[in-house]
């Protein structure tokens, strides 16, 4: 399993607005091929700042079978014009401890 992490700076005075087109949004991805689940958390120090976590089956269903998919066009075209900046997204994969 993978996680996708980004920190998401929303443009001032566009919160309310990001979380409903958010809300739509989130139909999209959790349609797609190796989606698992995902959470969008707010910022309590900084109202404009979220954090999206959203865990992948595989690296590749994220970065080739949903950012290279038609549903990901409806998705940008929901959500990127209330980033500033453009967020960097990560992926982790979990460490595991126990021997």
């Amino acid at each position: 399993m993978i996680l996708e992490v980004a920190v998401l700076h929303i443009k001032q005075g566009l919160t309310r607005e990001f979380e409903a087109s958010f809300r739509e949004a989130s139909r999209i991805i959790s349609s797609m091929k190796g989606y698992i689940k995902h959470e969008l958390q707010s910022c309590i120090e900084n109202d404009h700042q979220y954090i999206l976590l959203v865990h992948w089956e595989t690296l590749e269903d994220h970065t080739v079978g949903f950012r290279e998919s038609q549903p990901y066009q409806e998705w940008k075209a929901l959500l990127h014009h209330y980033y500033d900046p453009f967020p960097a997204v990560e992926h982790y994969e979990l460490v595991q401890l126990d021997s």
